[in-house]
């Protein structure tokens, strides 16, 4: 599998850097970044045991397999890491490693996988450059039947990271609890709870709640989703809402108009609150 992206602002400030300038901790706008030119995935995937064992070797992100519920889409969904992923987690980025899932039964399953904790989507595919340092995590899950992984999904995750020499951050490492539920393929309300030790994840503690709905008619979707989370280093505690609306004005174009409330921003203790608004345009071939 081979990605390649071209990511870039239209003037200084991206909305993936917005947070920072609003003294928020966490991603506003993920993955709308101003990375340029950059590899994102360059692996081999390979099936085997009758498609029940499955093996991934290169350049993958392993945010895209670890602890993702069937809502994770930032190109139509949630747009803040804290509502879209599981802010307690280190997130490891785009870089070199191996992963392997394999499934028990018709039900329960395994994950795992390990990567270089120094690689980045920006590292012009460098090996190891930072040397032995990585992020590994395991994941067991339940679904009524494989063909019903992403709609109906219970899992456990547990991750850790180690200390990094160059960057100068500790070891990390934390659980992490996850469930989504799809109803009469319209309705999947979904639940986050995470728990983790160390400076490097956004929050040692965090909690999601949300619910998402889907128009069959016209395949738009809806969602809201609420997050709190306790900072490490006694920095305080944030909560972040998000709604967005998903419209499908075309089978090869979408916008998405969403809001964001970003309560007691941690770097900000000028504001209690700070009301975001966004538009995203998705336009397929």
């Amino acid at each position: 599998a081979v990605t390649i992206d071209h990511r870039h602002a239209y003037n200084d400030l991206s909305p993936a850097s917005l947070a920072s300038e609003l003294g928020y901790a966490g991603l506003t706008g993920t993955l709308f970044t101003d990375i340029q030119w950059a590899v994102v995935n360059l692996n081999w995937q390979q099936g085997f045991n009758g498609g029940n064992t499955g093996l991934l070797v290169g350049r993958y992100d392993p945010s895209d397999y670890m602890n993702i519920l069937g809502y994770v889409n930032p190109w139509v969904s949630f747009s803040n890491i804290a509502t879209l992923l599981e802010p307690s987690i280190t997130f490891g980025d785009a870089s070199w490693g191996i992963g392997a899932g394999h499934w028990i039964n018709d039900s329960y399953y395994l994950l795992g996988g390990v990567n270089d904790a120094n690689g980045t989507v920006t590292d012009n595919l460098e090996f190891f450059d930072g040397g032995s340092e990585l992020h590994s995590w395991g994941h067991i899950g339940w679904s009524p039947s494989k063909q019903q992984r992403y709609p109906h999904n219970v899992h456990l995750a547990a991750w850790h990271a180690d200390a990094r020499e160059e960057a100068g951050t500790d070891s990390s490492r934390g659980l992490a609890l996850a469930a989504n539920w799809t109803f009469d393929k319209t309705w999947m309300p979904f639940a986050r709870l995470g728990w983790s030790e160390g400076d490097t994840p956004i929050y040692n503690k965090s909690a999601s709640l949300g619910l998402l709905r889907k128009f069959a008619y016209r395949s738009d979707l809806v969602g809201i989703g609420v997050n709190w989370g306790e900072l490490p280093n006694e920095l305080g505690e944030q909560t972040t809402l998000e709604a967005f609306w998903n419209i499908q004005l075309a089978p090869t174009l979408a916008l998405t108009p969403s809001v964001q409330y970003l309560g007691n921003p941690a770097l900000n203790p000028d504001t209690d609150g700070i009301w975001l608004a966004s538009i995203r345009a998705r336009l397929t071939f």
